[in-house]
């Protein structure tokens, strides 16, 4: 299950120590909306041990600005509270992939 994270639980999220990722995307954001399935299926993959939430830059600029966002997709990574990753761009599953599992 993807969570939907705002200005509003962006702090509270990542501060709750789990193995989390974020994906800081906007709608008009053609390489954000390709990567979309990829985030879902992760998401799938590794329910119950990453926390994967994906956040609108446009409607949460708290949190895009908090991580300096500069680009999207961006898709950062956390590991007990603290960002240890970031991919940019449209990647394949498998660059991900492979960023979650040195994280878990």
């Amino acid at each position: 299950m993807i969570k939907t994270v705002t200005d509003g639980n962006f702090a509270e999220l990542v501060s709750s120590g789990q193995p989390m990722l974020i994906d800081f995307w906007a709608p008009w954001c053609q390489p954000c909306r390709m990567l979309g399935p990829t985030i879902e299926k992760l998401a799938e993959r590794y329910e119950g041990r990453l926390v994967v939430g994906k956040c609108n830059v446009d409607d949460n600029m708290g949190a895009a600005s908090a991580m300096r966002v500069s680009s999207i997709p961006a898709v950062y990574f956390f590991k007990d509270g603290k960002p240890v990753d970031l991919s940019v761009g449209l990647v394949p599953e498998e660059v991900l992939d492979e960023k979650i599992k040195a994280l878990l």
